[in-house]
C-alpha cells in the first residue's frame, strides 16, 4: 500500500489507500467538529474564517486561525520531508509519519474532554489535529502521486466532474482507465462520509473516547502492510527454492 511508488503503483494500491485513510479523515473530520466545533482535517474554510475576523479587527480569532493553517503547513513540510529524507520508496518511510498520528489521536481520546473552556481545550487540540491531518495529507498525496486526497474533497469533485465529462465523450473501448479513475474518486468520497457519519454516530456514544477507533485504523494500516510485506517475501522465497 506504502512501498509502491511510481509506475510500480496500480488502482488497487491506491484504492486500500484511499478506503482505509479516507474514513479515518472523515472520522476525525466529524469527532473534531462536535468535540471542538472546528473543522479539523482542512483548511479552506478556516481561511473564510480568517478574512472575517480580519473584517471584525478580533486579533485573537486572527492569531488562532493563522496558528491553526501553520500547523496544518508544519505537518504537511514535516511528514514530506522526513519521508524525502528516507526514501519515498522504503515502507518505513511512512510508519513514523503514522505513529505520530495516533499519538495525537490517543492524546486527544485520553485528555481532549478535559480542560473546561480553556485555550488548551478549544485551541491546542483542534490545533493538534490540524497538525496530524497535515501530516496524513502530505504522505498520502506522496505516496500516491496525488491521485489521492484523504482530508478535504472539494479538489476530489472537481476532478471527479471533469472525469466524468471526458467519459461522456470517449468510446467506450478506450474508457477503461478512466473508469478506474472515476471509480476510486467514488470511493475516496463514500468513505470520507462514511468515516464521518461513523464519527458522528460514536462521537455521541463515546465522546472523545471515539478518537481511539481512528487511531486503531492506522495501526491494523501499518501491521497490515508491514506483514503483508514480510509474507510476500517470504512466499516468493519459498516458490524460487521449489522451482530450484
Amino acid at each position: 500500500m506504502f512501498r509502491h511508488i511510481g509506475t510500480r503503483r496500480n488502482f488497487i494500491h491506491n484504492l486500500r489507500l484511499a478506503v482505509l485513510l479516507c474514513f479515518t479523515a472523515g472520522f476525525v473530520n466529524a469527532c473534531g467538529f462536535l468535540a471542538f466545533a472546528t473543522l479539523t482535517t482542512n483548511v479552506t474554510g478556516h481561511a473564510a474564517i480568517l478574512a472575517v475576523k480580519i473584517t471584525e479587527a478580533d486579533l485573537t480569532g486572527v492569531l488562532v486561525i493563522l496558528v491553526w493553517l501553520l500547523l496544518f503547513l508544519t505537518g504537511a513540510f514535516l511528514s514530506s520531508f522526513y519521508i524525502h529524507k528516507v526514501g519515498r520508496d522504503k515502507v518505513y518511510a511512512y510508519t513514523l509519519p503514522m505513529m505520530v498520528e495516533i499519538l495525537i489521536l490517543l492524546a486527544v481520546a485520553l485528555w481532549g474532554h478535559n480542560y473546561g473552556n480553556s485555550i488548551i481545550k478549544h485551541e491546542l487540540f483542534p490545533g493538534s489535529l490540524l497538525f496530524a491531518m497535515g501530516v496524513q495529507n502530505a504522505m498520502v498525496s506522496m505516496v500516491s502521486g496525488s491521485v489521492v486526497r484523504t482530508t478535504h474533497l472539494t479538489g476530489i469533485f472537481t476532478d471527479l466532474g471533469i472525469d466524468l465529462s471526458v467519459l461522456a465523450q470517449t468510446a467506450d473501448g478506450t474508457a477503461g482507465e478512466l473508469k478506474k479513475r472515476i471509480y476510486l474518486r467514488v470511493m475516496i468520497i463514500v468513505f470520507f462520509l462514511v468515516g464521518g457519519i461513523a464519527g458522528g454516530f460514536l462521537y455521541h456514544a463515546l465522546k472523545n473516547t471515539a478518537f481511539l477507533i481512528p487511531a486503531g485504523v492506522l495501526v491494523i494500516t501499518i501491521v497490515y502492510d508491514y506483514f503483508r510485506v514480510r509474507w510476500r517475501r517470504k512466499w516468493l522465497h519459498a516458490m524460487r527454492r521449489k522451482n530450484q
